[in-house]
Parts: structure tokens; sequence; C-alpha cells
């Protein structure tokens, strides 16, 4: 079983910036892909992005330009960089990571935007 922690979510302004960070108990470069989802209340789990095994990465139309993901091998973390935050940022994230055809998710942080 994969264990996936995250961290540093909470409340901020419109127009702030947050710093989530998701750390694996298990080599972060073993995974095909980690990445971010995130949930508003009443709306499904949607990508936000993620970063492959070689080191590309794919973004949400609605946060490119805004966020960046990074990882740290080392570490064995994953962050995302989310800049000019914006109310309809609002959402629990989810830390995500595929290897061999399953999913594993960390157990979600609520960031909140506010106006």
């Amino acid at each position: 079983q994969v264990h996936l922690v995250e961290s540093g979510g909470g409340l901020v302004q419109a127009g702030g910036s947050l710093r989530l960070s998701c750390t694996a108990a298990v080599p972060i470069t073993s995974f095909n892909t980690v990445g971010w989802y995130r949930q508003a209340p009443g709306k499904q789990r949607e990508l936000v992005a993620h970063i492959s095994s070689d080191g590309s990465t794919n973004y949400a139309e609605s946060v490119k330009g805004r966020f960046t993901i990074s990882r740290d091998s080392a570490e064995n973390t994953v962050d995302l960089q989310m800049n000019s935050l914006k109310p309809e940022d609002t959402a629990v994230y989810y830390c995500h990571a595929f290897k061999r055809g399953d999913h594993y998710w960390g157990q979600g942080t609520q960031v909140t935007v506010s106006s």
C-alpha cells in the first residue's frame, strides 16, 4: 500500500499564493505519474496537473500559467506552486499517483480562496 501525505493547504485571498506538497513513502520516480486533482463542492474531481516519470508535465487549461508542478526525487515529494489564486480554485486538493494500473490517493487538503 502506497501512502501519500499532503500538506500546505489553507486560506488565502484572491491573487495570493499557496504551495502544496505531496510526500510518498516510496521513490517518487517509481510512479508513472504523480499529480494533483481537486474537487469543489457539488463538482466532479478534476485533474489539476501531473508530472510523469520522464519529467514531462500536464496542466488543466484553467491553471496554465498560474500553477507549477515540480518534483524533488531526493525528498520523494511533488509540489504544486499555486500563484494568482482565484475564488474558483477553492476545492479539496488530492495528491494522486499511478503505477502499473493502480491508483493511489492522499487524504486531501483544503484550499480556500476568498474574494
